[in-house]
């Protein structure tokens, strides 16, 4: 098991702790990551785009003139797609993008990415950022503090709210809670902090 720094709210050394190897020590699965995120990035889009059929546009029940005599091409409804105002020809219609991932894969590319992050240096071991309630400027302090550089990801536990409501206000920092850990967010931020209680849930979560 590898051991790491632990640093509090000030960018101090707070003790060490072990990471489990089974969780930031395994080879990253790079084939698995790209499907994971693929599926993640499909399920994410709306899919709400449509356009009406001729059967869906309102009007057009009666025939525009007579079938023969006008000098005119025959027209059955102001509904065609021929016609300005008419129905769409294989247009979009709502869909479901979702992809379905089997959970161990899912796990698998956590671990992969969370093992990148170990060994890029790219993870921060964090004992809390001391908030007994939201505070913006508190929590840019303590990042700042850690020396974080570009994009930076919080991974917090499901109880930190405080947390959560300071870290959502700073533009160049996201915040996401270990019960929703993603492989997205991992890999989408440069530098990933890690409190404690996030620590603990998701060496559980992801070592069994």
């Amino acid at each position: 098991m590898a051991s790491v720094n632990i640093q509090d709210s000030k960018g101090k050394k707070a003790g060490t702790v072990e990471l489990d190897p089974a969780v930031f020590g395994v080879k990253p699965n790079e084939s698995v990551v790209h499907q994971v995120v693929t599926a993640q990035l499909a399920t994410a889009r709306s899919g709400s785009a449509a356009t009406k059929t001729r059967g869906e546009v309102s009007g057009g029940g009666t025939k525009p003139w007579r079938q023969k005599g006008t000098g005119r091409a025959r027209a059955g409804s102001i509904r065609s797609p021929l016609w300005t105002g008419g129905g769409v020809v294989f247009g979009p219609s709502p869909r479901d993008y979702g992809k379905r991932v089997p959970r161990k894969m899912r796990n698998l590319a956590l671990r992969s990415a969370l093992s990148s992050k170990a060994a890029h240096d790219s993870l921060i071991i964090l004992d809390g950022f001391g908030l007994s309630e939201p505070s913006t400027k508190r929590a840019a302090e303590t990042l700042t503090k850690l020396g974080v550089q570009g994009k930076v990801g919080v991974l917090h536990g499901p109880d930190e709210s405080s947390t959560a409501k300071s870290v959502r206000n700073l533009p160049w920092a996201r915040a996401f809670a270990s019960n929703e850990l993603n492989v997205y967010d991992i890999l989408d931020n440069d530098t990933l902090v890690i409190t404690i209680p996030a620590l603990e849930h998701v060496t559980e979560m992801l070592s069994k």
